[in-house]
């Protein structure tokens, strides 16, 4: 007994904390926009507010077309990947919050698909977007008087982008850190050498867009055209930085082929109309669950609140973006947590008409509805990843609207077997006589 009174404990607090992180700052009387706190080396810190997508807040979806006839067919996956991180920096300098942006691809037709919430000025954002990606190599200004009247403590050198034929991610064969390799052509590596030559000991910066992303120093002259970044890489880290540099260094032109822009007041509407059907299911719901198993459905319809309270604190804490779709899973998700409670109740029940008595009728009913509960949700969450299809793969889909409805759907059904099984069994052991 005791055991299960600290489990409804630990219920109470997670809800009791769903429901601080749930209500709007307004209700809060905190003036903060972003949950900041530590549990042991892990430092949390997530906004407050649900991230709307495209459909709810308003905004642009483009879809460019990246054009691959100069780039051989071994390299077209990894040009279209480093065109994808070249476009998502330049998103994010231009201060676009949420965005989206995707890859999608058949045997000839390679696109990036960006989609920005919130964007007014939608040509300058198609302008930015749409340039070829600039890499070039700078050296440190010899003249450091002249540098510090100027500003300019950094020049221009004649390598750039075109000179690079491509960047790999090795590893050192002693300590097996990541490393960045550099290969240029032949033209390339002879300014390198002369870049190299004069700058031992100085820093080279690497630049893309105009902006460094990385800053290597020169141990030695570089005769043979191929050098390595050395530093303190995560393989992620060196992973990113190649991308960063083959997008500079293939030339990977992008057009426009689709625009198409979305208001707000459609997301406010459809919003509006979205959590009034919502209201009304879960209404329905919980008034048939409680007239129909009495005291039973009660304590389940305390739990699916749970559910929804513990669904949205995730949405923010997470965070998701939140899409029509999305809240359309959601929607679903709240009628399938119900599900498990009626296939527990009915196997209660037969325990019950069997002869057995109350507290091991609903151990018995908890225990064998188990299995079919987590045949019918493991179906779903096998769904679920075909449509969030999360290795990209060419043949499933790819749109971010269906993804978002399967994420979503997903995150329900794995919350909802915590309360069905948990929040609902301990409430039974607690409050249900029979």
């Amino acid at each position: 007994m005791k055991k299960r009174k600290s489990i409804l404990w630990l219920i109470v607090a997670l809800t009791a904390f769903a429901v601080f992180v749930d209500l709007p700052k307004s209700f809060r009387n905190v003036s903060f926009e972003n949950l900041d706190f530590k549990i042991g080396p892990l430092n949390f810190k997530r906004p407050t507010e649900i991230k709307k997508g495209l459909d709810l807040q308003g905004g642009t979806h483009l879809v460019f077309s990246a054009e691959m006839k100069n780039i051989e067919p071994s390299a077209r996956e990894e040009a279209l990947a480093s065109a994808r991180q070249n476009i998502e920096k330049r998103v994010n300098l231009f201060g676009v919050s949420e965005a989206v942006v995707q890859t999608a691809k058949t045997e000839t037709d390679y696109r990036l698909i960006v989609e920005l919430p919130g964007v007014k000025d939608v040509n300058q954002a198609i302008d930015l977007i749409g340039k070829t990606a600039q890499l070039e190599f700078w050296e440190e200004n010899p003249d450091q008087k002249a540098a510090s009247e100027s500003g300019e403590f950094f020049l221009k050198t004649d390598l750039t982008g075109k000179d690079l034929k491509r960047s790999l991610v090795t590893f050192d064969q002693q300590t097996g850190s990541p490393l960045v390799s550099l290969q240029f052509n032949d033209e390339g590596a002879k300014k390198f050498a002369e870049i190299t030559r004069r700058n031992v000991g100085k820093v080279v910066p690497i630049v893309l867009d105009g902006v460094p992303i990385t800053m290597p120093k020169v141990d030695e002259p570089i005769l043979n055209g191929n050098a390595v970044i050395k530093g303190s890489f995560t393989t992620a880290e060196a992973k990113r930085l190649a991308a960063q540099l083959n997008a500079g260094a293939l030339p990977v032109p992008i057009t426009l082929i689709e625009q198409r822009n979305i208001g707000a007041s459609l997301g406010a509407d459809s919003i509006q109309k979205s959590v009034r059907a919502g209201i009304i299911g879960l209404f329905l719901v919980m008034t048939f669950m409680g007239a129909y198993y009495g005291k039973l459905g009660i304590l389940a319809d305390i739990a699916l609140v749970i559910y929804g309270l513990i669904t949205l604190a995730l949405y923010k804490l997470i965070p998701i973006t939140l899409t029509l779709p999305g809240v359309a899973g959601f929607l679903l998700s709240v009628g399938m947590a119900v599900d498990s409670n009626i296939l527990i109740f009915e196997r209660m029940k037969e325990e019950r008409r069997a002869g057995k008595p109350l507290a091991v009728a609903m151990e018995l009913g908890f225990g064998r509805a188990w299995d079919s509960i987590r045949d019918a949700n493991v179906c779903t969450l096998i769904t679920a990843f075909i449509l969030f299809n999360p290795f990209n793969w060419a043949f499933l889909n790819v749109s971010g609207m269906v993804r978002g409805f399967a994420l979503t759907l997903a995150l329900g059904i794995v919350i909802s077997l915590f309360t069905g099984i948990v929040v609902t069994r301990t409430l039974i052991r607690v409050f249900y006589k029979g």
